[in-house]
């Protein structure tokens, strides 16, 4: 069996809520933000109409990118105002938007991550956080509500939006998917 030395099991151990809820979500959001923006780039440069992608799903019973994009902010900062509130829900309606405001959308998002504290949302440890979904009510903590339901949706949203562009023609590849890496020892 292969052994860990004590240095890292103490950075495992330092792992905290807010690196694993705003730290992955910014994360995320920058990766779907250079996403929207090389496929703007495709866009202008083979005279496609962007607005034309907001609609494209890969089945008829899939939700358009304008839900997937939707998502991808829900399950971020709406994730870290639900950790807060102590209730999260599927996300609201949007107004009719266009890909432009889109991709403000997406960048405001990221954003007002930055507003929260560290240690404010590292307070939140242990604090019970609702899902209600009509008449369903799912009790998490806090942390597995970020780690078993949050994050799997937010990546589940962010990949859907990436291969959505991608079928369209976007020159995309993983590293645009995986977003700015947070690197160091």
């Amino acid at each position: 069996m292969p052994t860990v030395s004590k240095n890292h099991k103490e950075r495992i151990v330092s792992i905290n809520l807010y690196d694993i809820s705003a730290e992955s979500y910014k994360q995320v959001l920058g990766a779907v933000s250079n996403v929207l923006d090389k496929s703007k780039t495709f866009c202008e440069e083979n005279g496609i109409d962007p607005n034309s992608l907001l609609e494209k799903r890969f089945a008829d019973d899939m939700l358009p990118l304008t839900f997937q994009l939707n998502s991808v902010r829900h399950h971020s900062v709406g994730s870290v105002e639900g950790l807060f509130a102590g209730e999260f829900n599927p996300p609201p309606s949007l107004p009719d938007m266009n890909f432009n405001d889109f991709q403000g959308f997406i960048a405001d998002a990221n954003s007002s991550l930055s507003e929260y504290e560290t240690a404010a949302i590292n307070d939140l440890i242990g604090k019970t956080v609702l899902f209600k979904f009509g008449d369903t009510e799912i009790p998490f903590t806090a942390e597995n509500f970020v780690l078993s339901f949050s994050l799997p949706n937010l990546y589940f949203h962010a990949a859907t939006t990436y291969d959505l562009m991608r079928s369209a023609g976007v020159p995309l590849g993983k590293r645009d998917f995986l977003g700015q890496l947070r690197i160091g020892t």
